[in-house]
């Protein structure tokens, strides 16, 4: 049996430039649609009643998702945008492109019956989902996992944040510079 969320995705994928591409995703509403729907359906009987998504492909994907779920969505922001309120801070461990971010998130959109849900397009070092989910923790809500188009992490890093993609990147097709 296909999995008809996980066939979008792969035939959304390209590769630029030597770059990984899913913009393709958001610019043809039936394969965004689909995506989502997949995305959600991979914790859709887990509890979740917030879900979270860092800027920018998350926080599309993100609301999307937690529309689809019917429940709300908590932004996390990078750096220095506009974001009133008290926030919980963390600066992240070095990404793959050994880059370190600030992310915030506002304290008063979690509450301690919450269970959230990360929602991204790509996971690889898992270093923004490990401290989306110890700021999620701080507001005294509970970690509900992470869902993603693109799982390229480790087996550990996959258990210890529950993450679900829909595609392993070793699935994705191989870069060639002639494409």
């Amino acid at each position: 049996m296909t999995d008809p969320a996980r066939d979008l995705a792969l035939s959304h994928f390209q590769w630029i430039d030597g770059h990984a591409d899913v913009w393709r995703i958001f610019r043809d509403p039936a394969a965004l649609s689909g995506v989502v729907r997949g995305l959600a359906a991979t914790f859709e009987s887990e509890g979740i009643t917030a879900v979270c998504g860092i800027e920018s492909r998350g926080f599309l994907l993100g609301a999307a998702v937690a529309l689809e779920l019917g429940v709300g969505f908590i932004a996390v922001r990078k750096q220095d945008g506009l974001f009133p309120g008290e926030k919980i801070t963390r600066r992240t461990p070095p990404d793959y492109r050994r880059l370190r971010h600030e992310l915030r998130m506002q304290r008063a959109s979690l509450t301690a019956g919450d269970r959230v849900l990360l929602v991204d397009d790509w996971i690889e070092t898992g270093s923004q989902a490990a401290s989306v989910k110890s700021m999620v923790e701080e507001g005294g809500s509970r970690w509900g996992g992470c869902a993603v188009i693109v799982d390229q992490t480790s087996e550990s890093c996959r258990r210890k944040l529950d993450v679900r993609g829909l595609v392993r990147a070793a699935e994705l097709p191989v870069w060639s510079p002639q494409r």
